[in-house]
């Protein structure tokens, strides 16, 4: 650019040259007809104004582009984009303030659940380690609160200790796990724990506390990932953003997809490590569970009638335990389609065993919620029947064995590509992804506390303007 401007301006200096303060020069104009002095001024002055012109527009609009900066993510570089660190000082970062519970609600829920199975008393209840469960995602959450600030870089989510800056409040109680204290404990063997009793006691704190009184509850985050969880007690929470792994249990006006966030079970069986495709899948559909349910769940005694005499189908009953976990990770790894019935509730954690197995899973439950589906895309590494549709005799199995092993493999390349979303230990998973939902949870929040100050105080027929009933439809939609 330079060498053209340089080559411009001599082209213009020898064609018409600046006029000179030196006396030599002004001799020479003043011999001229006022006319041509006039005509040359202005000549010189429309060649600096082209100059100018030229200069500009070479600058602005001819220079040539930079390369790409390799550190600078794409747009569409989304994985990139969600794991890069941003200052802890962001202000588009939620900032969170977690509660210091009484013990009762956290590690004191440990404690009964050990001693309800012959563990023994210790002195400090914070060294005991919170047991393996599908429901293990609000300990992963507390744990991860619990950390640092400095450890927790790349967090869609600040954590504060001072709560005159939070945004939101973090209420960690244990309550998947409050509910199965005494589960499965024979008529007199459990401890005299009650879980009733903790829902009760948690709400009459919660009402005690300055920021919870402050707004209402609305801007406060609460778990109860197991669908019986803070049954007795979600009538005095409903206000705030709870973390549900489907509305099963929850009326309209207690949960919704506007207001709540659906979370994923904490799968049980351990992630597949082999290559993609079907050589060593010899199983066409897999299954592994209790046959019997209540509510919703009946299907699956009717899928079983329907599908346990076909050929290359495994369909078991069986309860949790070690072994049959075992069992149920080489099966799923082991198999084509993994099928996914309703539980008692519309959801199980099936689904996301099927998914860190690479098995693809067949879904059938007309009203199941999934979690973060404003950026996961199910058809794509999934089946869904409807429940009608898939008890006809034969249908399943016909539909499952027209698939080609191509569009398997496409299944089973989508599955890993998401399959961190699903892990509540990955660095970047689970925890990440439902702090940023929990996040993008905050214009309501603030749109509902404002409205609240206004509104006179009523009951009300019908669900407010925060709840948005879940699909009760059903799916209309196969391969």
């Amino acid at each position: 650019m330079k060498t053209r401007k340089a080559t411009a301006a001599r082209a213009s200096s020898s064609a018409s040259p600046s006029p000179s303060p030196s006396s030599s020069t002004l001799p020479l104009l003043s011999n001229m007809p006022r006319k041509s002095s006039l005509f040359k001024h202005t000549l010189i002055a429309t060649v600096f104004f082209l100059l100018a012109i030229y200069a500009f527009f070479s600058t602005f609009f001819h220079s040539p582009l930079s390369p790409p900066d390799s550190s600078s993510p794409s747009f569409l570089d989304l994985d990139r984009i969600s794991s890069q660190e941003n200052p802890n000082d962001s202000p588009l970062k939620v900032k969170v303030f977690m509660y210091d519970l009484p013990h009762k609600f956290t590690f004191g829920i440990i404690q009964q659940h050990s001693l309800a199975r012959g563990g023994s008393p210790v002195p400090d209840v914070t060294t005991l380690k919170y047991p393996g469960h599908q429901h293990m995602h609000e300990w992963f959450l507390f744990s991860d609160l619990s950390r640092p600030q400095s450890d927790r870089l790349g967090s869609p989510v600040i954590k504060v200790t001072d709560p005159e800056e939070a945004d939101l409040f973090y209420v960690p109680v244990f309550s998947s796990l409050s509910l199965i204290v005494n589960a499965g404990r024979p008529p007199g063997s459990g401890s005299d724990y009650s879980d009733e009793e903790m829902q009760n006691q948690l709400v009459d704190w919660l009402k005690g506390q300055e920021y919870w009184k402050r707004n209402n509850g609305w801007d406060h985050v609460i778990i109860a990932g197991d669908p019986n969880a803070l049954y007795r007690g979600v009538d005095h929470v409903k206000n705030a953003v709870l973390l549900v792994s489907d509305f099963g249990r929850l009326r309209p006006d207690q949960g919704s997809l506007v207001k709540d966030v659906i979370i994923p079970y904490s799968h049980r069986i351990s992630a597949y490590t082999g290559d993609f495709g079907v050589k060593d899948r010899k199983t066409l559909l897999f299954f592994m569970g209790n046959r019997y349910r209540k509510e919703g769940g009946k299907i699956r005694d009717l899928l079983f009638q329907v599908l346990e005499n076909e050929d290359d189908v495994v369909i078991k009953h069986g309860t949790q335990s070690r072994e049959n976990r075992r069992a149920a990770s080489r099966g799923m790894h082991t198999s084509k389609f993994c099928l996914n019935p309703a539980g008692d509730t519309p959801s199980a954690c099936r689904l996301f065993d099927s998914i860190v197995s690479l098995c693809v899973p067949v879904i059938v439950s007309d009203s199941i919620e999934l979690p973060f589906e404003d950026i996961i895309d199910y058809k794509k590494f999934s089946v869904f029947v409807e429940t009608t549709t898939a008890l006809k005799p034969g249908y399943l199995v016909s539909l499952l064995r027209k698939v080609p092993e191509e569009q398997i493999i496409e299944y089973q390349k989508a599955m890993k590509e998401v399959r961190r979303y699903y892990d509540y230990t990955h660095p970047n998973g689970t925890v990440n992804e439902i702090w940023r939902q929990v996040s993008q949870k905050l214009p309501l929040i603030k749109y509902m506390i404002n409205r609240d100050k206004r509104l006179v105080k009523r009951e009300l027929s019908e669900p407010n303007c925060s709840c948005l009933c879940s699909n009760q439809t059903g799916m209309i939609s196969s391969l």
